[in-house]
């Protein structure tokens, strides 16, 4: 929120906030795959455990692709961090059905999740010149 305070008050020094706030969001994102990772060794073994592994690496990936398109679209960047986020839900939902994590998981998740997802793609297109 910052960012984007910052950007409609003084534009010329605006553009740094707005990338270090998609540097943040998909930073965030990166770490709910971290999340996972440590959910999925707490409680899983076996094959279940390699599919819990690689779906929490997934997270990671996810910010590396936006980060690879920030240089030549910001909004692209953004909404892809943005899905990313919106997407970790279902990770989310999966865990809890699964009783890897604690039945109240999505009571933090939704708010969080959702709002950085919509202040990441405000952003993104703010970022606009």
């Amino acid at each position: 929120m910052v960012a984007v305070a910052v950007r409609l008050i003084d534009p010329a020094k605006g553009g740094m906030m707005l990338a270090l706030s998609l540097l943040y969001a998909a930073l965030i994102l990166s770490f709910l795959g971290g999340m996972w990772w440590g959910a999925a060794v707490a409680r899983v073994s076996g094959a279940a455990l390699t599919l819990w592994l690689a779906i929490a690496v997934v997270p990671s990936l996810v910010a590396l692709a936006a980060g690879a398109v920030l240089f030549s679209s910001v909004v692209s960047s953004a909404a892809i961090v943005a899905a990313g986020l919106l997407g970790s839900l279902l990770v989310d939902m999966a865990l809890v059905r699964a009783g890897h994590v604690p039945p109240w998981w999505m009571r933090l998740r939704i708010p969080l999740s959702v709002g950085l997802a919509a202040l990441t793609l405000l952003t993104g297109l703010l970022a606009q010149p």
